[in-house]
């Protein structure tokens, strides 16, 4: 999937980027298992991003699962990863449940970036990461304390969507993940359960409101039940470019 995002904080006369966006990973058995996830970390070195940011939820340990991988086992594959990509993470409910000090860990080894509720300044984009919405550990106040002491356009990445309405107006992009896009959909549109207090509203692609973007991407694993019907595995490429001619 691929979309482009015009933020006025963005340089003038600089080049746009590209930002791949990945979540739910959730590596387990029988459908994510670690080779698998080795496989996805060289189609997202085939797109040649600039960042990748992660929303969130790089294990589970679902009742469902053949097999449950320790925190090195799961982020291995990511080492694969180009090494010039700018490589960006934020925590999600099922990291916190698991085990995310280890994961944490593990993360940084492989190159990333692990925020929540701060913020870093990378090239053009000052990126805020709220912790996990999901599990009441977002703290939007003071991830746009941090965002407004650096330079540059604002994306914040969010495990969950939930947090974009509280946004100022013409603020920027969000990033989400969380809702799998209902993993489960009807043939005709929308789904049983997106795990959003919004339903369907910020649970599935891009939703312009308000001055601001949202990306939600479908995510590449499962929870709960390892299958998905009518809501498919997503890597999101978005570029982002300046509003000023």
């Amino acid at each position: 999937m691929r979309t482009q995002v015009q933020l006025a904080e963005f340089p003038a006369g600089e080049a746009p980027v590209t930002i791949a966006l990945i979540s739910d990973i959730h590596v387990a058995g029988p459908d994510m298992p670690p080779e698998r996830l080795g496989r996805i970390a060289e189609q997202i070195n085939a797109l040649s991003p600039d960042y990748l940011l992660v929303a969130g939820d790089f294990i589970s340990d679902k009742r469902t699962a053949t097999h449950i991988y320790t925190a090195e086992e799961a982020i291995a594959p990511l080492r694969q990863l180009d090494a010039g990509i700018i490589k960006i993470a934020v925590p999600g409910n099922h990291d916190h449940w698991f085990d995310l000090p280890s994961l944490q860990s593990e993360l940084v080894e492989a190159g990333f970036r692990v925020i929540a509720n701060s913020a870093i300044q990378a090239g053009p984009l000052v990126i805020g990461g709220l912790d996990d919405d999901y599990t009441d550990r977002a703290d939007i106040p003071a991830t746009l304390s941090a965002m407004a002491e650096l330079e540059g356009a604002s994306v914040v990445l969010s495990h969950s969507p939930d947090p974009f309405p509280d946004l100022p107006e013409n603020f920027g992009l969000m990033l989400a993940g969380h809702t799998h896009c209902g993993q489960i959909r009807y043939p005709w549109g929308g789904s049983p359960a997106t795990m959003s207090d919004y339903g369907d509203q910020y649970a599935c692609g891009r939703v312009d409101e308000d001055g601001n973007s949202i990306v939600t991407g479908a995510g590449l694993g499962t929870s709960l039940l390892p299958v998905r019907f009518f809501s498919e595995p997503e890597i999101w490429l978005i570029t982002v470019a300046s509003a000023k001619r």
